[in-house]
């Protein structure tokens, strides 16, 4: 379920607490970031176990109308188009989801959650796309996976509720959620009747996203001084100083990629650290860090540094 840009991004955050000082141990960062990969996928399980919630707090607002003193027919005998909306009910029903949950201490037991499910279900009463959906008449596989995906990309990835409680779960979740919301959607998107919904792993078994994340952390470190050098030769005119930190590191870990990953094709190497530094450096970051990457493709390539396998990787 892995995205490489995430995984850019989870290095870049531990190699800059570990340049920063905050941490010197190269033994506790790596465990710091596979653990903050972990945690992405708890976000993940969380995700898909929350539309189970959301209909079973529907389930509970039922029966309490059914509890009034004077309750109405339609309390007596209540629309049952959501709580029996058949991709939430597989979901449901998914041993290994629930099993693979249970063993990650994933839940959302307890009365706090319950009432944030409970807040999120009455909010969900007041929207359009709800009325809709259980005024319109129409019924089948289709029209519940179609409102199931509007429900999640509008009413949980978005719940400002979920956010908070993120939030306050752990402090490797406050850049993702965006990530871990679309492999949940992407999971809820394969389900078709009769068949169960295919949980994403981790890790696929044929990938190296592990080796790949540890490639780039502990080669980023090991070659720091190396990196540092080559950064300044190719940097005309600029000094150490001069350099904004995160410029620097992004640098360092692109060159990093360039030199010892060995199946990533330079040009994709050169793209996703201009488009991370949009994000995380200085509006003018991109344009700098395009220039000084450009030049050390040529550069290290002439020095037989750049060793890929495969073909065209180079390009």
């Amino acid at each position: 379920m892995l995205n490489r840009r995430h995984l850019r991004i989870k290095v870049l955050q531990v190699l800059y607490a570990f340049f920063q000082g905050q941490e010197n141990d190269a033994h506790k960062v790596e465990k710091e970031l596979l653990l903050s990969i972990e945690r992405m996928y708890d976000m993940y399980l969380y995700l898909l176990i929350a539309l189970p919630e959301l209909q079973r707090a529907a389930q509970n607002r039922q029966a309490e109308l059914k509890k009034k003193m004077r309750p109405s027919e339609e309390d007596l005998n209540p629309n049952m188009k959501f709580v029996d909306n058949q991709l939430i009910a597989e979901l449901s029903a998914h041993a290994g989801l629930y099993k693979l949950a249970e063993q990650r201490k994933v839940n959302w037991l307890g009365a706090e959650n319950q009432e944030m499910f409970k807040k999120m279900y009455m909010h969900l009463l007041e929207t359009e796309l709800y009325f809709e959906y259980m005024n319109n008449g129409a019924v089948g596989s289709e029209e519940d996976s179609s409102f199931a995906l509007q429900v999640f990309k509008q009413e949980v990835a978005n719940a400002s509720w979920l956010q908070h409680f993120f939030d306050e779960k752990s402090i490797y979740w406050s850049d993702d959620l965006d990530l871990c919301a679309s492999m949940a959607l992407k999971t809820l998107k394969t389900w078709k009747p009769g068949q169960q919904i295919e949980v994403m792993p981790l890790y696929k078994a044929d990938d190296d996203e592990k080796e790949f994340v540890l490639t780039l952390l502990h080669q980023t470190i090991k070659n720091d001084t190396q990196h540092e050098s080559d950064i300044l030769a190719l940097a005309d005119n600029w000094e150490l100083d001069r350099i904004a930190k995160m410029d620097m590191l992004l640098l360092k870990m692109g060159l990093t990629e360039l030199q010892f990953c060995q199946s990533i094709p330079t040009k994709v190497t050169l793209n996703e650290y201009i488009e991370i530094s949009k994000f995380y450096s200085t509006p003018k970051s991109n344009v700098f860090i395009n220039g000084i990457l450009d030049k050390a493709i040529s550069k290290l390539t002439q020095e037989k540094r750049i060793q890929k396998i495969g073909r065209g990787l180079l390009n």
